[in-house]
């Protein structure tokens, strides 16, 4: 039996580095998955494209599905509603949206009523992680061995430090029988990731040179301060999105209220104001991230202005 080689790719820097290292290599069996998590920027969908065309390869796309898990919540969650005496206009309401919109990522937030958080991230497992592993176990009957390829650097996180090169998630590595996790650029700087595309003359997610430090989701709920105010400023339509999941998400909660990053007090808040999407969502935290530090002053300024590239990996010097 052979072996199937699964190339994760986002869209990001990494991963389009580690899919061109496996052509290079003349690897065989080569599979690139997209898990679309339905909170990409419009542009990494173009960029995916482009690679394909540039490539001349096709990139499977996969997402996953909360349909059932929705049609569940709406049966059982309105009936302990109603047990629990909550007002029938808020269950109506809420009945009226419990319904898959097609997005994995606002399907997910449907379902659990919530967003994710740092401290809750069910977001990686649910949209990327459990989608790809449903396309590669159909392959587990075909292949002896099933190597998924991850653009995973060290230098990112103590965490990724601690990851090795060949991780086995079941099987036998002596035997080359079962699905390994594979990470070739591990070892790899930021500035070696973009000059390995400069050799494949392959171009990089035009985001990069937008201010963009990391590509997937946009905003990512680990998004900082000063990714969020390049986001406000370049890309309102991203905070119109968000301020719309929230009005949703509020409507199916029995707080009737939720907020895409944490709700938290600061400067710009009186403290015992009532925490509630329209005063303390989006617009609120993008309103702060705008301020310079401490959160009482806006900054004019700011880190975006006099240049058309704000790369910050020098990718425009």
């Amino acid at each position: 039996m052979k072996t199937a080689n699964i190339i994760n790719v986002s869209g990001g820097k990494d991963s389009t580095a580690t899919l061109l290292l496996a052509i290079e290599r003349n690897t065989k069996n080569i599979t690139p998955v997209f898990a679309d998590t339905g909170n990409e920027h419009e542009q990494t969908y173009q960029y995916l494209d482009y690679l394909e065309q540039r490539l001349g390869l096709e990139i499977e796309r996969v997402k996953a599905d909360f349909s059932k898990q929705i049609a569940r919540k709406r049966d059982l969650t309105m009936a302990k509603w109603r047990e629990e005496k909550i007002d029938e206009s808020i269950i109506e309401r809420a009945i009226s949206v419990l319904e898959p919109t097609g997005n994995p990522f606002l399907d997910l937030c449907l379902w659990k009523g919530r967003f994710p958080s740092m401290k809750a991230r069910f977001c990686t497992e649910e949209l990327k992680v459990l989608p790809i592993n449903q396309f590669i176990e159909p392959m587990l009957k075909e292949y002896r061995a099933i190597y998924s390829w991850q653009g995973v650097r060290a230098d990112e996180s103590p965490s990724r430090a601690k990851l090795p090169e060949i991780e086995v998630e079941f099987g036998d590595i002596e035997e080359g029988k079962g699905l390994f996790n594979y990470r070739p650029i591990l070892s790899w700087s930021a500035t070696e990731v973009f000059e390995f595309h400069r050799k494949h003359g392959v171009e990089w997610n035009p985001l990069y040179e937008q201010g963009m430090g990391r590509v997937g989701c946009m905003p990512c709920v680990n998004c900082n301060k000063t990714e969020l105010r390049k986001i406000a400023r370049q890309f309102p339509d991203v905070i119109e999105r968000l301020r719309e999941w929230e009005e949703i998400i509020s409507i199916a909660s029995k707080r009737q209220s939720s907020t895409f990053f944490p709700a938290v007090t600061d400067a710009m808040v009186k403290g015992d104001d009532r925490i509630f999407y329209k005063t303390h969502g989006i617009d609120r935290i993008a309103e702060w991230a705008l301020t310079a530090r401490g959160g009482r002053q806006f900054d004019l300024l700011g880190d975006d202005e006099g240049s058309v590239c704000h790369s910050v990996y020098g990718l425009c010097e």
